[in-house]
């Protein structure tokens, strides 16, 4: 089991590092998608680096606990902004993410509980 725990860390970090660094460096589909929204290209890059952030805090086991809250946050807001475009599809496969990240809080509580 925790190397499958590992494993979900491990993809769930490079999702959102991924994510983050095509918001960075302004790939036209996330500008195209994320503008009909109103974003400016700047909070595009901060909603970027946040992503960025919360998946290197994830890899981190210190971390972990507060990259996950970024990182579900960030899936969160993503798939909202899905869901609100009318792709209803690609907006129930985005929450896959939102709850695997879910898990990742759920184990980092238990163990952060328990070390106290």
């Amino acid at each position: 089991m925790k190397y499958i725990y590992n494993l979900l860390i491990l993809i769930i970090a490079l999702i959102s590092v991924a994510a983050g660094i095509a918001k960075i460096m302004q790939m036209p589909q996330e500008v195209e998608f994320l503008q009909s929204f109103s974003l400016n290209s700047i909070l595009i890059t901060m909603f970027g680096i946040v992503q960025v952030l919360g998946g290197a805090l994830l890899s981190n086991k210190k971390g972990r606990l507060y990259g996950a809250i970024i990182v579900a946050l960030c899936f969160f807001i993503s798939t909202i902004l899905i869901f609100i475009s009318g792709n209803v599809s690609f907006g129930l496969v985005s929450l896959l993410p939102v709850v695997l990240t879910g898990f990742i809080i759920k184990q980092s509580l238990e163990l952060h509980i328990a070390s106290q």
